[in-house]
């Protein structure tokens, strides 16, 4: 208050004597001395009264000038270009076969938390906002609220509840919550049993219904092309979406099986039954945009805020096979696994596609570089794309693709995919790979490519509207640093409150508020209830502004609020 209370006498001050300084310039009192000569009264000498101060003198604005605090805003330093302040930051957490998560199956309960809060943290300290966990591996469950047996690599035996009893997605979710991670959960919609040697409870579908069942590669595969299966399958889904409260429902690749040698996929009398005058290549085609259909449709019937994302094999048609294809040579999810991906995207049926794109730049048959301008090219607006790595295979080069041999491939990947306007963001496979740090990809993640917070890009097409602003914000200097405080968010037009605030601190008296530059991001405060901040690192002989705003689950951002301190 003392500050303002002199500004306001300085300008005060400089503003009289400015006006002081203007009146001599006027010289009204000239024209007292001219009587003395009355002679010259020629017309000529009325012409002083031009002699008037011109309009030179009268620049006021001179005299305000001169103090710093006229301009308008400090000079910005940090001439930098900003880091994204939007990008989907995340990871697989694969659970079948305790590929990630639980470590082993029937692991005490106590070490299973202690696991997933290990990697969660991590996650958190590495700049990743969201984690996609596979919470149904095989007609199995990673949940309590379920029609489906427990799963065999939670407890070790398929059907058992974990002792002491609790629910693990409940528990993942809080906890990613808590951490300002997004929740995806991960669905295999396409197994029933995973091999000859998996624990089956009595209660498994497979018993239940048998006839929805085909038999391929040692396994029991739900038989797409039958109307009921489908339905069951977005009936589990749509379970989770109502009990749950998931950020995002994702499902891999794993539609039709890949082909394996010497199996044969006995679906005839399905297609006999079913096909509708289409050839068995596109009926099975047709099936899973069918049961894609289904699945966007029981999610937004339920929580329309729920997002949909696949992670499909990355090439969609080598150009060999259609003109509109990649130039690449490998694997063809249109053909192999009957998904056609590429009318997904176009036809808005999914929020976000993630191809997998685990090649290296070397690798010849499916360049890196190649391939994610191919899906540039072919992701409207109203999906996102998202870039799948292959964490797995970094250091770990081959013939057929050296590249991930070299330690500048994973970080190229990242700078190439920052260069495309259209990739929003990546997801890695998997955790365990990030763990072990090959070739130090963590380590450059997390003091480099997401040394800054970002937040989650925004999906218009589910919720465009921004929540209202943090109310009656206040500060107080206290021993421990600046405690900001404010009231929560009132309801926006759509009814959706608050679900975290951001906190942006800049320096200096007159700071430009770069609230587009996420280097300016001091903290996050998650949670309606979560009105309260204490900056630790601010400096007592500093002068700063805190600039606070509002997210709502879509990360939707407010409109600002500041407040100087001191």
């Amino acid at each position: 208050m003392r500050l303002i209370a002199y500004s306001s006498l300085l300008f005060f001050i400089l503003l009289v004597t400015g006006c002081r300084h203007a009146k001599p310039v006027v010289v009204t009192k000239k024209p007292a001395p001219k009587p003395a000569r009355p002679v010259v009264v020629v017309p000529a000498p009325e012409k002083p009264v031009a002699v008037k101060p011109p309009a030179p003198k009268p620049v006021v604005p001179k005299v305000l000038v001169a103090p710093a605090d006229t301009l308008p805003f400090d000079e910005v330093t940090d001439l930098t270009p900003a880091p994204p302040k939007r990008e989907f930051r995340a990871v697989w957490i694969a659970t079948v076969n305790n590929i990630d998560w639980p470590s082993k199956k029937g692991l005490p309960v106590a070490d299973q938390q202690r696991e997933i809060l290990s990697m969660f943290d991590q996650h958190q300290q590495m700049g990743l906002n969201a984690v996609v966990v596979q919470v149904r591996s095989a007609a199995d469950a990673f949940y309590a609220r379920s029609s489906e047996p427990w799963s065999e690599w939670l407890t070790g035996q398929q059907g058992l509840p974990p002792e002491p009893f609790y629910d693990p997605l409940e528990f993942m979710i809080e906890q990613a919550h808590q951490r300002g991670l997004e929740f995806h959960a991960w669905f295999n919609l396409d197994r029933a049993t995973f091999g000859k040697t998996a624990s089956i409870a009595p209660t498994n579908i497979i018993y239940r219904k048998p006839e929805w069942m085909l038999n391929y590669g040692g396994k029991k595969l739900f038989n797409l092309g039958l109307p009921a299966v489908r339905s069951y399958i977005a009936g589990i889904v749509a379970n989770v979406v109502r009990e749950y409260d998931v950020d995002g429902i994702h499902f891999d690749d794993y539609f039709y099986p890949y082909a394996e040698p010497g199996q044969v996929l006995r679906d005839d009398s399905t297609y006999k039954a079913n096909y509708n005058g289409m050839t068995k290549a596109d009926w099975r085609r047709d099936n899973v945009t069918k049961l894609v259909k289904e699945l966007r449709d029981s999610i937004r019937a339920n929580k329309p805020w729920v997002k949909f994302g696949i992670s499909p094999f990355g090439i969609w048609k080598n150009q060999s096979s259609d003109p509109d294809g990649s130039a690449t040579n490998g694997g063809q999810s249109y053909y192999e696994i009957y998904a056609d991906t590429r009318k997904w995207v176009r036809e808005g049926l999914i929020d976000y596609i993630v191809p997998q794109v685990y090649f290296s730049s070397e690798f010849n048959r499916a360049p890196y570089k190649t391939l994610v301008e191919w899906w540039t090219r072919n992701c409207p607006g109203n999906c996102h794309l998202y870039i799948g790595h292959g964490a797995y295979r970094v250091g770990r080069g081959s013939e057929r693709d050296p590249g991930w041999w070299r330690p500048t491939e994973f970080p190229d990947q990242m700078r190439y995919n920052r260069q495309q306007q259209v990739v929003k963001g990546s997801i890695f496979f998997s955790a365990k790979n990030l763990q072990i740090n090959p070739l130090a990809i963590r380590d450059s993640l997390q003091t480099n490519f997401y040394r800054h917070p970002a937040l989650v890009p925004t999906m218009t097409w589910l919720d465009s509207i921004p929540p209202l602003p943090p109310r009656d914000v206040k500060a107080a200097m206290t021993a421990e640093g600046v405690e900001l405080y404010w009231e929560q968010s009132a309801e926006a037009s759509d009814g959706d409150e608050a679900s975290a605030y951001l906190i942006y601190r800049f320096e200096g008296r007159r700071p430009r508020l770069l609230t587009n530059d996420p280097r300016y991001i001091l903290g996050r405060c998650t949670g309606e209830s979560s009105t309260r901040f204490l900056d630790k690192t601010a400096d007592p002989k500093k002068k700063y502004t805190y600039v606070l705003t509002a997210l709502d689950r879509l990360q939707n951002e407010s409109r600002e609020v500041s407040i100087k301190v001191p």
